[in-house]
């Protein structure tokens, strides 16, 4: 099998993929565009042909370098590069080379949200309000049906990036005097926790693992007030988000691919918020590793290469995802963290500066067999000096 794997170098966790791709028995064929020996020494050793281009925005450059592949390899099996950023990439060069996956005709249902909206409906789950809203008369026109407060976030996005809480007029102007010149989509605000179902499933699109996370805020208020975040992976998983969850796998067709689907959870009912047919972002595919004692990344491989999902995955830890920010002052330096909650602290490292407006500059995973201790730990590294 030869598989083509877009900017194998980034995310860095993200080229394990790679890695166990080529222990699975496939060809992997890198294509991106920082030189061959920046990349790391286990990647290199997974790929049997890197292809570098001088911009990988150039589409025609993609075009050349799958034309080179395929004329040294052969045919291409699969592309990907599990990046949100490369989705609409990836479904061009699938669509211009026949490769199976997600193409250029359904790649609207997985990136506006839009239009996941009307597919969320479809699949009889409850959504917020909203309506792509392009001149200041229709964006006033949805405020006075819905009402204050309200959130403006790109049709078209990734994470929070230029997301706006509108809570009153003035919040209002200050919105459609400096929003990008992008489509932004208006929804009535819900109050109320985030919580995720992810997961991956197989080519028949049956859910074969499957995982939780809890948000101690919502990514757009850590972004947009530079607030520490702490996440957690519980034990179990709900009923009521494990079929809401499977719904839309099935919604949306997800095959052989990872899923991030995100609801809010207002007074015990969910609200379908978003989908990602990607895995979730920052270091949460290791956090599936630590909750689990598997290897995702060698699963992914898996399901890619034999069509098959080996790991047994009963959750035996909860896990979680503490960020801190540079230039902060914390009452426990980093060496007064580890000292206490060293027992508990499986990883930890710096972020990269494309996520840390989310999640903070460095981030520490930490497990136990409740969440109580992971409170409290969370609690403690966050507390200011």
């Amino acid at each position: 099998m030869n598989v083509v794997f877009l900017s194998p170098h980034f995310p860095p966790n993200y080229r394990h993929f790679c890695v166990r791709l080529r222990e699975a028995g496939a060809t992997v064929l890198g294509l991106g565009d920082v030189p061959y020996d920046q990349l790391a020494p286990d990647l290199r050793g997974a790929l049997a042909e890197y292809y570098r281009v001088s911009d990988m925005h150039h589409y025609d450059e993609l075009v050349r370098a799958l034309g080179h592949f395929t004329h040294r390899h052969g045919k291409i099996d699969r592309l990907d590069s599990l990046n949100e950023y490369w989705l609409e990439t990836e479904a061009a060069l699938r669509t211009d080379f026949n490769i199976p996956g997600i193409r250029t005709s359904e790649i609207h249902r997985i990136k506006r949200k839009s239009e996941m909206k009307r597919t969320f409906e479809k699949a009889g789950l409850a959504v917020a309000r909203g309506e792509v809203c392009r001149t200041p008369d229709a964006a006033r026109r949805f405020l006075a049906r819905v009402g204050y407060p309200a959130v403006a976030k790109p049709d078209v996005g990734v994470g929070a990036a230029r997301t706006y809480k509108i809570e009153r007029e003035a919040d209002l102007e200050r919105y459609l005097a400096g929003k990008p010149p992008v489509d932004y989509i208006l929804e009535e605000y819900v109050s109320g926790p985030i919580v995720t179902y992810d997961g991956l499933a197989d080519r028949e699109g049956k859910v074969v693992f499957e995982s939780t996370m809890q948000y101690s805020m919502g990514v757009m208020e850590a972004v947009n007030e530079a607030a520490d975040i702490w996440y957690w992976m519980p034990r179990r998983i709900p009923e009521d988000l494990v079929e809401a969850g499977r719904a839309l796998v099935e919604a949306f067709g997800v095959r052989e691919r990872p899923f991030h689907f995100e609801f809010f959870r207002p007074k015990g009912r969910l609200v379908a918020l978003e989908v990602n047919v990607r895995p979730p972002g920052g270091l949460t595919v290791d956090m599936f590793n630590y909750a689990n004692d598997i290897d995702f990344y060698r699963e992914w491989a898996n399901v890619v290469v034999h069509g098959r999902f080996e790991a047994d995955a009963k959750h035996p830890y909860a896990c979680a995802y503490v960020g801190r920010r540079a230039g902060r002052h914390y009452a426990l330096s980093h060496e007064e963290v580890m000292a206490r909650f060293g027992a508990l602290v499986v990883h930890h490292e710096r972020i990269d500066d494309v996520f840390s407006p989310a999640i903070g500059n460095h981030g520490y995973i930490l497990r136990a067999a409740q969440v109580a201790p992971l409170e409290a730990a969370a609690s403690a590294i966050h507390e200011r000096g």
